[in-house]
């Protein structure tokens, strides 16, 4: 049974920083790339960043270019997203996502929540 559980999310304030984790199983980890996303009410799910499967190439959206970082470890089946200096913009259900060809997992999300 493919899983995919993301934690880590929670309430801040503007300039703080968050690690979300997600946690894969029931899939072979490193065949997948591996990417978060996010999406708050009414509007399109947003690729945040992106690993390739295994670790080397990265990529990220303008908006997390310089503030997150995302890394994964293959041998704990495991893919984070270091955010620093968070800001109210950045308030999503954050997605972790796996991808290979044209197969797809998705996990349920966490909160994140950046206010004064």
């Amino acid at each position: 049974q493919v899983q995919l559980v993301e934690s880590g999310g929670g309430s801040v304030q503007p300039g703080e920083s968050l690690r979300l984790s997600c946690v894969a199983s029931g899939f072979i980890f490193t065949d997948y790339a591996m990417r978060w996303f996010r999406q708050v009410p009414g509007k399109e799910r947003e690729l945040v960043a992106a690993t390739s499967s295994d670790g080397v190439d990265k990529s990220y959206s303008d908006s997390a270019w310089g503030r997150f970082a995302i890394s994964r470890d293959n041998t704990k089946n495991i893919v984070y997203l270091q955010m620093n200096n968070l800001q109210p913009d950045d308030t999503a259900v954050y997605f972790c996502n796996a991808i290979r060809l044209a197969t797809l997992y998705w996990g349920r999300g966490t909160q994140v929540t950046v206010s004064s």
